[in-house]
């Protein structure tokens, strides 16, 4: 479960940086047990609806509860967060 309390605390401290390992590693100290992974929000190719959209990236949410990982918006199922750099063209 992503709770709302952690969605934001995640997002203020991408806000706050270079969305990178460093980040990623930071996120996954400081919440052991969810699942954080960095992208290209490019890479997001089925038809997700991010669950917050920041300047320069967006958010989703992913449930790895079954054999393979999908993203979804239900946080109360979500095991994981994705962080999609958007890059201007």
């Amino acid at each position: 479960m992503i709770n709302h309390m952690l969605l934001c605390n995640v997002i203020q401290q991408a806000e706050q940086g270079e969305l990178d390992e460093a980040l990623l590693g930071n996120l996954r100290s400081a919440h052991p047990g969810v699942h954080f992974t960095l992208c290209l929000d490019d890479d997001i190719t089925v038809n997700a609806k991010p669950v917050a959209e920041r300047p320069g990236f967006n958010i989703y949410l992913v449930n790895s509860s079954d054999h393979c990982s999908t993203l979804t918006n239900d946080p109360d199922c979500a095991s994981g967060i994705v962080l999609a750099q958007l890059i201007a063209d």
